[in-house]
């Protein structure tokens, strides 16, 4: 697959939280832990590759504070340096469900920018690792990992709602399912600290 070395993936981090410093960055690295860990009882997915692609998972946010415009300027980013498979986790990460009216905050994309996002998405086969990101991005928080409801009712009360937020919540729910039958175990098992992450104020 098409991604950077683990090396490389935390040189690109560590470079995008200088130019753009705040909880997002920790909030990749549990999310590349998370990965990693769940993948690791997983046959069909390599621990390294779910590493790295949770670390760039919001690589798009080095460009500075932005909602929906993060995903493609993460795709443009990794793409330029020859990683397909990492920058399509750029744009589906935010997608559990196939519908950009989903999206948890605004559309600072420009009319053509929103348009190639809504292509890629409706084209585009999710992998085991698109929604192994997916499912991460919703375990974790700036401070560590979580259970799903904690992470989706903070983006909730942070971003708001709208019709296809309950939809959304399923899909996850869903993916979560999915990898726990994979796996044959909780992925909640799999995430040191959860307990006390969760009941964090």
């Amino acid at each position: 697959m098409k991604v950077p070395s683990i090396e490389e993936a935390k040189r690109l981090l560590s470079e995008a939280g200088k130019l753009n410093p705040g909880p997002w960055v920790n909030h990749s690295i549990y999310t590349a832990d998370a990965a990693r860990n769940i993948a690791s009882y997983h046959r069909e997915l390599d621990p390294e590759i779910a590493y790295v692609m949770g670390y760039l998972h919001d690589i798009g946010r080095r460009y500075g504070i932005s909602h929906l415009r993060h995903i493609i300027d993460g795709y443009n980013f990794i793409s330029q340096m020859g990683y397909e498979d990492c920058a399509k986790v750029s744009l589906t990460h935010s997608f559990p469900l196939k519908n950009l009216d989903s999206y948890s905050g605004n559309n600072d994309c420009t009319n053509e920018e929103f348009d190639f996002i809504k292509e890629y998405i409706a084209g585009v086969n999710y992998s085991a690792y698109d929604e192994l990101i997916q499912l991460c991005d919703a375990l974790t928080t700036p401070r560590g990992f979580c259970l799903l409801e904690k992470r989706l009712v903070d983006v909730a009360l942070r971003y708001g709602i709208n019709d296809l937020t309950v939809l959304k919540w399923k899909a996850t729910f869903r993916i979560k399912d999915k990898f726990e039958s994979k796996i044959g175990m909780s992925v909640y098992d799999l995430l040191p600290g959860i307990k006390e992450t969760t009941f964090m104020d």
